[in-house]
């Protein structure tokens, strides 16, 4: 009996690489976010909602610094003109550029979306880890908690905070970010307790790794899917709650000009002037759609399940 090794080396050859053409079969190796950016490039919309959303950054950074005029500037001559070359969304009562007031307004709405955003991250991500990873009792009294919270509509608990706190900037970041944690709460303790029972987390475990090391540095990044497309749902969602506060008095107060102040006023004068309500609401629909489409494009690139290759 034979074996390979005992066959004379006459019976192989190198390989001919002239004849095989040098092909190589072998993929490039790629890291898990370099292959979640190149199926998000894939997604048109979601590209086309980035573009929107860096373009409304930009401008609200650096738009005021290149206009003549100021957000607060008045010219009682020229008050409640229609769109011209002079003004390109035309005037308000007291004769101030729409303009520069919206583009001053996405720097209000735009921070309230962000920051708002990363006090529901920061709660949210933490009491739900907590709960989801901690499980048993702890578990039951701090979701039975979040269920009650949620029974609660969180306009209602938004508007009596802010009828508690009085209009404010500060004060709508934190009446914001105090009411939407619940539901990434809700999102982070079922992929903790998913992951949780993973063959990597019993292995550090075993290697003795403490438990909050093991939520933090383990449990929580490989929950960073669902928790950035929340994240990236709930920015437009506080936008467009600001708004609606703003609107009915209680945000943002004079002489800031937030989207939703800006709305606020141009409808008092719709049917007379309609650009001056308008141009404010086209801004709040391009935010919430750029960041609803980066969402989308988010959730297909970061779920397994919805990937096309």
């Amino acid at each position: 009996m034979s074996y390979p090794h005992d066959l004379p080396t006459e019976y192989f050859e190198p390989l001919n690489r002239e004849i095989t053409g040098e092909t190589e079969f072998a993929r490039e190796t790629v890291t898990y976010w370099q292959d979640v950016w190149r199926r998000f490039r894939k997604n048109r919309l979601a590209m086309l909602g980035l573009g929107m959303i860096i373009f409304l950054i930009l401008l609200a950074a650096f738009g005021p610094y290149v206009s003549r005029v100021s957000y607060s500037d008045q010219d009682l001559t020229r008050t409640n003109e229609p769109p011209s070359r002079d003004f390109w969304f035309g005037t308000d009562n007291l004769g101030r550029d729409m303009f520069i007031r919206i583009v001053y307004g996405a720097r209000i709405s735009m921070s309230i979306g962000f920051v708002a955003t990363f006090i529901n991250l920061t709660l949210g991500v933490l009491y739900g880890g907590i709960a989801g990873y901690f499980g048993g009792k702890v578990d039951n009294i701090m979701m039975r908690i979040v269920d009650i919270l949620y029974g609660i509509p969180i306009i209602l608990v938004v508007i009596l905070l802010m009828v508690v706190l009085k209009p404010g900037l500060t004060n709508v970041f934190l009446a914001l970010g105090i009411a939407y944690w619940i539901g990434m709460a809700r999102i982070v303790r079922g992929q903790i307790l998913s992951l949780k029972e993973q063959d990597y987390v019993l292995a550090a475990q075993a290697l003795g790794a403490r438990r909050w090391r093991i939520l933090l540095r383990h449990l929580i990044p490989n929950a960073l899917g669902p928790i950035l497309v929340t994240v990236t749902l709930n920015i437009p969602a506080a936008i467009f709650l600001e708004a609606f506060l703003s609107y009915i008095g209680l945000g943002v107060s004079a002489p800031m000009a937030s989207w939703g102040v800006l709305a606020s006023e141009g409808y008092i004068a719709m049917r007379s002037y309609p650009w001056q309500l308008f141009f404010p609401a086209l801004a709040i629909s391009f935010a919430m759609l750029g960041f609803n489409f980066i969402g989308d494009g988010l959730r297909d690139a970061l779920d397994p399940r919805l990937r096309k290759g």
